[in-house]
């Protein structure tokens, strides 16, 4: 009988490329890692791996179990699910994560609901890019996670995982209120000359950012690197230059910006471990959010109808 352990470090072995990344990952020794991989072999009859160099590389039959490994795991986490609905009540540890604008926007009102719907789970809150996401859900330090991208950079979805929408939201401009701001097809076009604030080198925000500006022909000169969307808007409003901002960062919005509403989209999805949809806990989360999501939907139109005129300006977009 294969060791379902064993088999989860053939597929981070597969996914990750060196036996030091995944004792990394594991928090093992390289030499702990070899170990179990050699017992793998041995229990599989077959050669699974083979010296390339300094490192190792997966045989044809070690890629062809890792394949069967992600059905013996989502086969494993149906077969929780199916267990955990048999059981009375919801009970246990939850943990989420999720990225700064929707710890601020959503999480609260679905945090209130699932406590109040089932007092006995233990919600726990986990702040983190939704690039680290996948893999804290795989490595089960997650349950529950909110993924995002942009149509301006789109993300390969994770096979390990499963998902479902949850908001697709719009991309503005942010501009002080005072900027010259003449109707055009593309407002990022009319601040080629302006200086930009932006995420920090390396995450998606700065890249959906890099390419807003490279589609209208130029490329942005960065002033500011800055992660926060609170913070980015307080900067626009002091002039310090303009930035895009999705519409859950907006939400908070000072006297003295402007948005420009983008073509540009950010969607986000609700995921988890492929086979965990069903479980109770995760079903439950997803609802929360998903009724949170709705009825931040219903605040922000209210709270547009309420502001100035000037505050976000709408052109023809082609």
């Amino acid at each position: 009988m294969l060791d379902v352990r064993r088999l989860r470090l053939l597929r981070d072995l597969a996914r990750l490329g060196t036996i030091a990344a995944v004792a990394e990952a594991h928090a093992y020794t390289p030499s702990a890692v070899s170990q179990q991989l050699a017992a793998l072999q041995r229990e599989a009859g077959v050669p699974l791996l083979e010296k390339t160099g300094r490192g190792v590389a997966l045989t044809p039959a070690a890629v062809a179990l890792v394949g069967h490994t992600e059905t013996v795991l989502a086969a494993l986490e149906a077969a929780a699910a199916s267990l955990a609905a048999a059981r009375t009540g919801l009970s246990g540890a939850v943990r989420i994560g999720a990225f700064p604008t929707a710890v601020h926007t959503l999480l609260p009102a679905a945090l209130v609901a699932l406590a109040r719907d089932h007092p006995a789970l233990d919600l726990m809150v986990t702040e983190l890019d939704p690039a680290a996401a996948p893999e804290a859900l795989r490595e089960r330090r997650l349950d529950v996670a909110l993924l995002h991208d942009y149509d301006l950079a789109p993300v390969d979805p994770d096979p390990t995982l499963d998902s479902t929408p949850l908001l697709d939201e719009t991309v503005y401009l942010a501009v002080p209120a005072s900027a010259d701001t003449a109707p055009v097809a593309d407002p990022v076009a009319g601040f080629r000359d302006a200086e930009w604030i932006m995420s920090a080198p390396g995450t998606l925000c700065h890249t959906v950012a890099v390419r807003a500006c490279q589609a209208a022909g130029f490329s942005p000169r960065a002033r500011h690197h800055v992660d926060d969307f609170t913070a980015v808007l307080t900067l626009v409003a002091a002039g310090q230059g303009v930035a895009l901002v999705p519409e859950l960062g907006a939400a908070r919005l000072p006297g003295g910006v402007s948005l420009l509403p983008l073509t540009a989209r950010r969607r986000t999805r609700i995921a988890y471990r492929r086979g965990a949809g069903d479980h109770p806990a995760v079903a439950a989360c997803a609802a929360a959010l998903r009724t949170a999501s709705e009825g931040h939907a219903r605040l922000s139109q209210r709270a547009a109808a309420t502001r100035p005129p000037s505050t976000i300006r709408s052109w023809p977009l082609t």
